[in-house]
């Protein structure tokens, strides 16, 4: 059985085809939001992260949002695979043992950032001149910066109403902000598809773009300062950049996902029409397949249902055994590297 998928756009398939799966082709990762799914692939974001892109010297642009900024946080560091274990750690070991409150739930998250960013708190993400950090964050305009849950919902089903209509309409209930090291060489510098505004990623703020990435409305409370930015109330990064749909024209693009598919946005993900692909024509996407998945426990990938359908003893033995099948994949992939033999598994887009 093959545990894992690997899918290429016509760009990337062309120049995997001519220069081999050299790590140096990348210019860019991407990190989708998506809560705990990025467990089911956490033994291949160690290996890409710790081994794949070792002796990097550079610059690798990466994006995150949500839970897959946190993925990113670790990989700037200056040793990923010992914060990707408190990543793991900490997100797995929360307990919610009644419904919380988004206070409760905010304080929690809360620790698991500090554990992410270990005892340099982050330094060494915006000292690192080869991996160039990005995370996106949401600004909330009009009902969806109420403090009232009632209106912060009306907000978010009118935010969806119109998003069925066009993707571009997200720009009137929130601003993309991207918190970046203000490379001018970055991809991601020139975001034009949604309004979107650039700022300064600092040991000042990096704590609370991370903690901002993944407060998700009415689940969690809003951060409402960030160090360089205005007030206002920022949420989930997911929100506009669920899985991504970016036009990205420097070199190739690397995306361990834990799908075969990009859903652009969060109010996206019930929409089959809408699926991210022609701009993902440079990029390999790396992906559990359906087999490897089905013999997950539960036949599935975690996710944040799990939080309320099982115990918390339940759950975090799930998680833990999840996280140990996804070096499945980090082992699939690692020979394919050895072996050179990749066009052999190489899947078109």
């Amino acid at each position: 059985m093959s545990a894992l998928r690997l899918i290429a756009g016509p760009t990337a398939f062309k120049a995997i085809s001519e220069h081999g799966l050299n790590p140096e082709l990348f210019s860019q990762i991407l990190a989708a939001s998506g809560g705990p799914k990025w467990l089911s692939i956490a033994g291949l974001d160690k290996y890409l992260f710790s081994e794949f892109f070792k002796d990097r010297t550079t610059p690798l642009y990466t994006l995150g949002a949500s839970s897959g900024a946190w993925r990113l946080a670790c990989f700037a560091q200056e040793d990923p695979l010992a914060a990707y274990q408190r990543l793991e750690k900490f997100y797995i070991g929360q307990r919610y043992e009644n419904r919380p409150s988004p206070i409760a739930v905010t304080e929690q998250v809360q620790d698991v950032i500090r554990a992410i960013l270990g005892p340099k708190a982050g330094q060494d993400i915006v000292d690192n001149r080869v991996i160039r950090s990005h995370f996106v964050v949401c600004r909330a305009r009009h009902l969806n910066r109420s403090n009232h849950r009632l209106a912060l919902a009306a907000g978010l089903a009118t935010t969806a109403m119109t998003n069925m209509f066009s993707r571009r309409s997200l720009g009137w209930h929130f601003e993309r902000v991207v918190l970046g090291h203000q490379d001018p060489h970055s991809p991601f510098g020139a975001l034009k598809d949604l309004p979107t505004h650039q700022a300064l990623l600092n040991k000042q703020n990096l704590s609370q773009a991370l903690l901002a990435s993944g407060s998700i409305p009415l689940l969690l409370a809003p951060v409402k300062q960030i160090q360089g930015l205005a007030a206002g109330h920022y949420y989930d990064g997911g929100l506009t950049d669920y899985h991504f749909d970016l036009k990205l024209p420097k070199g190739l693009t690397l995306y361990p996902h834990f799908y075969p598919h990009m859903s652009p946005g969060w109010f996206d993900k019930s929409l089959g029409w809408r699926k991210a692909k022609a701009n993902y024509h440079n990029a390999l996407i790396l992906a559990p397949s359906s087999e490897h998945i089905a013999n997950l426990p539960f036949g599935k990938i975690p996710d944040r249902e799990d939080f309320s359908t099982m115990s918390s003893a339940s759950r975090m033995t799930y998680w833990r055994e999840a996280v140990k099948w996804s070096e499945s994949l980090a082992d699939e992939f690692a020979k394919l590297v050895a072996s050179g033999n990749i066009m052999q598994k190489l899947e078109r887009l």
